[in-house]
């Protein structure tokens, strides 16, 4: 992975706070391939750009973004009634 000296490496603890979950939450992802990591001595750090990836993977990933863009197309067709309405009773307030 990087060395020591790279600037992006960050430790469990700061994932952690980053992700708002508890070291032992980021361990298991960690232990579980969702997160990569690298052992340095007796503790994990992880590269930032993996957490930036985390915290937001529907955006770095293209597959998820069709997901998506596919569940609101089904969203509207199938709502698209009830939609206009609650936008018609919105702008009416």
């Amino acid at each position: 992975m990087n060395t020591v000296n790279n600037k992006n490496l960050i430790s469990t603890a700061a994932v952690a706070k980053l992700l708002k979950i508890s070291r032992v939450a980021v361990f298991k992802k960690i232990k579980s391939g969702e997160l990569m990591a690298e052992k340095i001595g007796r503790n994990y750090v992880v590269d930032s750009k993996d957490v930036e990836e985390l915290t937001n993977p529907m955006v770095t990933s293209s597959n998820n973004k069709m997901k998506i863009e596919k569940a609101l197309d089904r969203t509207v067709n199938e709502y698209r009634e009830t939609l206009e309405l609650l936008g018609k009773q919105d702008t009416a307030k």
